[in-house]
């Protein structure tokens, strides 16, 4: 089988969320099948480390977008219906060479990850093509206003409204649609989709990802996610002036580590407290991790699953997290880790962690059990395949 696949992010190297699941699927098509991968990247540098997907697919089409003209183009949606982000995630030579590609070569199935790529081939035709939400982007637009100031605020429930009302044309532009987790799913139903569906999780490496002999420092608390990103931004900004200094009462010598690229000047400055250390970008995430006593991720503003939980979880060190991100993670709270959202509740839990070790092993050894048997690649892939072959035979009964 054919297939052209469609991602929002280059797929090379899957070093960050938006480039991860979609590696995985490609690594495990062109197993079986002849995958051509078409994305964007937005620098020479990432286009130069992008050409390594050669080794995992038949062929590849990228496109690079400069900042100048991914801002002109969503500034000239603002007044329109479409929503402003598609023209961020819009290469006129791509649409393009995806044209030429489909008329040059019968594809057996399009498959898209995100819904930002799925108008290049939303009015294709005759051939079955699946869309993977992943996430229902417009839900995290709509929450994202709740957190800005007005006009601001204006503007994010203007561009979730009309993602919102694409991603339900586009459902129905589609012969089946995908989700990464339960949740997300029934934000797609809720929407009224008569398109079949389905979800698959994420998963993680369990072999890279994998627990140590090294020992730990029981003073130790990490937080893993990229830095330019808002929600991460908002929740160690809320965890540093609301949570951390309760920790700090209790025991004095505890010490947090912000693991991230591209720290904003407001990040930058929470190192400037005692005990906090921002890193910015670091070789290897995996070592400061393993070295901390518990893991937290309490973020406000989540949708799918935090890749950071699964990875920290795999590496048998334990997790506090919101009930927002806890949502996205197939595990049971206070059996596979701890969820808590009040200031109080999250020091408290964290606390727990740093001062019983026997605690600390419990939540670590059930964590990495929980992620092998639930969120394993090799079982996420099964379901992708359960879901192809449905799409594939609804397909050919219409």
């Amino acid at each position: 089988m054919r297939v052209l696949y469609l991602c929002h992010r280059f797929p090379f190297p899957p070093v960050r969320g938006g480039k991860i699941r979609p590696f995985n699927m490609i690594k495990h098509l062109a197993q079986n099948h002849e995958v051509v991968v078409a994305s964007l990247v937005r620098s020479p540098e990432e286009a130069e480390a992008g050409q390594g997907i050669v080794e995992h697919c038949a062929d590849y089409l990228m496109e690079q977008v400069t900042p100048v003209g991914a801002w002109a183009r969503m500034i000239a949606l603002l007044t329109t219906t479409v929503p402003s982000s598609m023209g961020y995630f819009y290469s006129p030579r791509l649409a393009r060479r995806i044209r030429e590609r489909l008329a040059q070569q019968k594809f057996d199935l399009i498959f898209v990850h995100c819904s930002s790529v799925a108008p290049y081939v939303r009015h294709v035709a005759g051939i079955p093509k699946i869309l993977d939400f992943g996430d229902m982007d417009s839900q995290k637009w709509l929450t994202y206003r709740h957190f800005k100031r007005f006009p601001l605020s204006l503007g994010y429930h203007l561009e979730g409204r009309k993602l919102e009302a694409l991603e339900k044309a586009l459902a129905r532009d589609f012969d089946y649609c995908s989700c990464t987790t339960k949740a997300e799913l029934e934000t797609l139903r809720d929407f009224g989709t008569e398109t079949p569906n389905d979800w698959f999780p994420n998963g993680v490496d369990r072999d890279f990802f994998a627990p140590t002999d090294e020992p730990f420092d029981p003073d130790a608390i990490s937080f893993v996610g990229r830095m330019d990103y808002f929600p991460n931004q908002q929740a160690m900004q809320n965890f540093c002036d609301q949570v951390f200094p309760l920790i700090r009462q209790a025991r004095p010598a505890a010490r947090l580590s912000i693991i991230g690229a591209e720290p904003s000047p407001a990040m930058l400055r929470l190192a400037e407290r005692e005990g906090v250390t921002v890193t910015g970008t670091v070789p290897d995430v995996r070592d400061f991790v393993r070295q901390s006593a518990v893991s937290v991720a309490p973020l406000t503003i989540a949708r799918g699953t935090q890749n950071k939980i699964l990875e920290c979880m795999a590496m048998g060190v334990p997790v506090v997290t919101s009930s927002a991100a806890a949502g996205g993670v197939d595990a049971v709270p206070g059996e596979h880790l701890l969820v808590a959202d009040s200031p109080d509740d999250t020091a408290g839990a964290i606390l727990k962690i740093m001062g019983d070790p026997a605690e600390r092993e419990r939540l670590a050894a059930a964590g990495r059990t929980r992620i092998t048997s639930h969120h394993s690649w090799d079982s996420s892939m099964v379901r992708l395949d359960r879901i192809i072959e449905a799409c594939l035979q609804s397909y050919r009964r219409s």
